[in-house]
């Protein structure tokens, strides 16, 4: 695995395991019912954190194919990568989820559901990014909703900030 990738991978590894420590101690009702109605419980909230990643994996493995025909980021998606960052750690900034990612992120009800599928994600995407070759690093292999094109750098960094933004929302729910 291409060393920019290892360094964000073994961060949001930690990251899922801590998330998922912090919601143990909650009933199933807890852990499953919405606070009030529009509202997401802690198993939405994680189902659609698990949802994007996936979404994004299938994604990559599909844009992989035509990989040499792709061009690398460069300044201007770092730039997009910067206000991406921003925008999730701004306390009460909230998105509309896309049609997409609602369309296609299943509702696992029980903790121990959405272990197993984080896990499984996480395992894929590792078995992804072991085998992208190193030259291809850089290509946008990763398409944002908001900020468009990216790289897989981007997309792990951005897996990251998407749970430091859904964090807050877990722990009000705690």
């Amino acid at each position: 695995m291409h060393p920019s990738f290892q360094k964000i991978f073994s961060e949001i590894e930690l990251q899922r395991k801590k998330t998922l420590d912090m919601v143990r101690t909650l009933s199933a009702q807890q852990f499953s019912q919405p606070p009030s109605p529009g509202k997401w419980s802690v198993a939405q909230i994680l189902s659609h954190l698990i949802g994007g990643e996936k979404l994004s994996l299938l994604y990559f493995q599909k844009k992989i194919q035509g990989v040499e025909t792709l061009v690398d980021t460069g300044l201007w998606e770092e730039v997009k990568m910067m206000l991406l960052i921003i925008s999730q750690r701004l306390p009460g900034l909230k998105f509309k989820v896309p049609k997409k990612i609602v369309e296609n992120t299943i509702s696992m009800v029980d903790l121990t559901s959405i272990e197993k599928e984080w896990e499984t994600v996480r395992t894929d995407l590792k078995s992804f990014l072991e085998k992208v070759p190193h030259q291809y690093t850089r290509r946008k292999l990763f398409k944002h909703p908001r900020a468009g094109y990216l790289n897989i750098r981007h997309a792990l960094i951005f897996f990251r900030e998407h749970v430091i933004h859904h964090t807050p929302q877990i722990k009000k729910l705690l």
